[in-house]
Parts: C-alpha cells; structure tokens; sequence
C-alpha cells in the first residue's frame, strides 16, 4: 500500500477539523456534523481511491454522516480499493459544548482489512503495548485488571482504568471500584482514550465499557500501528441483529481479537478540534488556522505528529 496515502489522509481529517471547528461551542451538534460530512466527502474526491466506507456512523446519531456502503474517492480506473472506517467528528457533543477531546479520524486499509458491522454498539476493552496479551473480554472485569496489573508490574489498585460514563455501566463502575483500581469517567471520545493507553505518561492503562463499533474499529487501527491490544463484541439493539447476519456476520457473540477489528495493513489519521490530552484543537489566525494532527501505519509502526500552517485565501473552500 502506498505510503502517500497516509499523508492524503491527514489532509481530510484536517478538512473536516477545520470545517467543524468553527462550530465549536455554538450548542449546535447537527449543524457541526453536517458541516464536518460535507467538508470530508469533498476531500475524500480527491483522494486517489476506489474507497468504500465499511463502518460508518450515520443511522444511529441520524446525521448527515458518511454511510455505510458509500463510495468514496476518484475511483478512477486503477485505483487502489481501500475499506475506510471513520469518524468525521468523534465527540460531536464535545465540540458542540467546547469541551476537550474532539477530534476527526479515519481508518483505512486495503479490501478485507477491517471489520465490516453494521452501525451499532461494540463491548471494548483496551491497553498498550506493555500489557499486550493480558486481556480477555471473556473475563470478569476484575480477572482482566490482576491480569493488566501483572502485566505491568503494578499493583490493581495503581490503575487507571476509563469508563464511558453511562447509565449501562453501573454494574461495570462497581465492579471495577470493588476491585480496587481507579476510574476516570468521560463523557465522550473513546478513540483518543485508547490511543492515551499507548503512551504512560497519558496515566490511562485501560479503556473498557460499551461505546460506538465505528469508534472501536477505528480504535483497533490505531493500537495496531502503536503495538497495542484490544478486543471487542458487537452489541445489538432491536432490528440490529436482521442486518448484522445480512452483512455476512454469522456469530453474533463472537469476542473479535484485535486482528479481526482491523487486519493487515492499515493506516489511521486523526485531526484536533478542540484541545486535548492527544492533540491540540484547531487554532484560528488572522487569515487561516493551525492543526495539530497524527498519522500512523501499522507496517513501520511510524507515528508521525504534523503541526500545519493553513491559509484559507490559498487552501480550497472545505465547507465554511
């Protein structure tokens, strides 16, 4: 797979960070969504892919989101066919509020690369390379800390473990709590929390909980790329089951290791909209902005940090 294609796609998260970014704080959630779509299917054209998106989020949020099954790219004859996980706004409620941690990601990788699932929820558990191997979503809650706690030569109550902070969740907060570790409680953005898992001076050493199956599998690219692990369960509410089977998935229970999440060779790029513990937000000048982004391969384990200068009077229209 052509390393360039990491690079073309840090330019679509930027787009799509830019064009969300200046509806950060307004309390508006679909104006920004539909702004971030607009500016990311534009990019996406002229990308030089037979690209389809295989895990999307548009149905369940009912926004204007790219779809699953949607063609994206030049397609142009030739072109490299690439599955494509994303989100253009991880956190819509963050940065309809200015909170922290918003950002946009991709995932993609060449045909048969990433899971393929309808929009839904997935069981997540997540940590870094140093506890690579320890967990197992089939476990009690408890079983996986010892287990994470061995692996890091620490004590369970010295761990930090990140729950989505939801009502589902209470039996899990308990069981974590009586096991002994730590908690941190967000409100959204479960993508940038498994990536903080990856890097020790982040103090995340887990993420478990219930949350987005787009976010998990563009999660799972990221800890890929970074060495990590992580293991998920698709999760269906009402009709959701009818389309999982006609999309080819036949075990509904079935724990997905981190290589079926997303396999082979895979990239993930993600751009800053607000401040946060991973990147930077969109910085706006006089007459362009700053972005802070990330773009890592899992074929090299490059990880690499762009710091970009944007001048809107030479960069083409993304939307705004």
């Amino acid at each position: 797979m052509d390393r360039n294609l990491a690079l073309e796609l840090v330019r679509i998260t930027e787009a799509a960070a830019l064009a969300s970014a200046r509806l950060m704080g307004r309390g508006d959630r679909n104006s920004a969504d539909q702004a971030v779509t607009e500016a990311m299917r534009k990019a996406f054209n002229g990308m030089d892919i037979d690209g389809t998106v295989v895990i999307g989020e548009g149905e369940r949020d009912e926004a204007p989101m790219l779809f699953i099954g949607e063609k994206v790219g030049s397609a142009r004859p030739g072109a490299a066919e690439m599955e494509i996980a994303v989100d253009p706004l991880e956190g819509t409620n963050l940065c309809a509020t200015g909170s922290a941690n918003a950002i946009s990601v991709i995932a993609m990788g060449p045909k048969g690369s990433l899971l393929r699932a309808p929009d839904t929820y997935m069981q997540k558990i997540a940590v870094g390379p140093a506890a690579r191997g320890a967990i197992d979503l089939s476990r009690p809650a408890r079983e996986n800390l010892r287990s994470v706690a061995q692996a890091l030569g620490r004590e369970v109550e010295d761990l930090t473990v990140v729950i989505l902070e939801r009502p589902r969740h209470e039996l899990l907060i308990r069981e974590v709590r009586e096991a002994g570790a730590r908690i941190q409680l967000m409100s959204d953005g479960d993508v940038s929390v498994a990536i903080n898992t990856c890097f020790p001076d982040t103090g995340v050493d887990l993420l478990m909980g219930t949350g987005g199956a787009p976010e998990g599998v563009i999660s799972a690219a990221a800890l890929r790329c970074m060495g990590g692990d992580m293991q998920g369960r698709l999760v269906f509410p009402n009709e959701q089951e009818k389309r999982a089977r006609a999309m080819g998935l036949r075990d509904l229970d079935r724990i997905f290791p981190l290589a079926e999440l997303a396999g082979g060779e895979v990239m993930f790029a993600a751009t800053g909209v607000t401040n946060g513990d991973f990147l930077k937000g969109v910085r706006f000048t006089g007459d362009g902005a700053l972005t802070h982004s990330v773009v890592m391969r899992s074929r090299t384990g490059t990880v690499r940090h762009i710091e970009a200068e944007h001048h809107f009077e030479q960069k083409p229209n993304y939307g705004w």
